[in-house]
């Protein structure tokens, strides 16, 4: 094990799509900084790799193939659904309409975002690909703050306290 592992890194950042100069995709600006956990796999591992080796006010700039970031489309993630689970007194619920994400849950109990495609006699047809798959990725931002994880942060596996969410 490194160093690096287990520590509590909160971070700033932008994300753009493709470069630096890109179109950016979701910030932390005017937000609560990203707060995470290293050694764990929560993050991109690649960006993890970027950001655990700095100190609280160093600045990051890196960009992240797609194959490395969210990975490639696949048919395989459009899947159809029966329209029974999305029934609610006998009628589908108005959050399925064509272009809508909708929180669905895996086999593991995991939320994945699904994208309405189409709407059918039966079926709904969902896309489960991530939004940003087939997108490479750039970064910028600076590291606020670095401190070792608690132990209990480790067990339970999330950061207790200020950007983290108790349980």
């Amino acid at each position: 094990m490194s160093d690096q592992t287990h520590k509590v890194i909160t971070v700033d950042y932008k994300l753009f799509r493709d470069t630096a100069e890109g179109e950016m995709i979701e910030t932390t600006e005017g937000k609560q900084p990203l707060v995470f956990l290293s050694g764990l796999g929560q993050m991109i591992p690649e960006f993890e790799n970027n950001v655990t080796a700095l100190n609280a006010g160093d600045t990051f700039s890196f960009g992240i193939k797609s194959e490395n970031a969210y990975g490639t489309r696949t048919e395989e993630a459009v899947i159809d659904l029966a329209q029974d689970m999305f029934m609610e007194d006998g009628k589908l619920v108005e959050q399925v309409a064509v272009g809508n994400m909708l929180p669905l849950q895996d086999q593991h109990g995991r939320v994945i975002p699904g994208k309405v495609l189409s709407i059918n006699e039966t079926t709904v047809t969902v896309d489960v690909n991530h939004p940003l798959a087939d997108q490479d990725l750039h970064f910028t931002g600076a590291v606020v703050d670095v401190r070792e994880a608690t132990a209990e942060e480790i067990d339970h596996g999330h950061v207790h306290g200020p950007g983290g969410h108790e349980h």
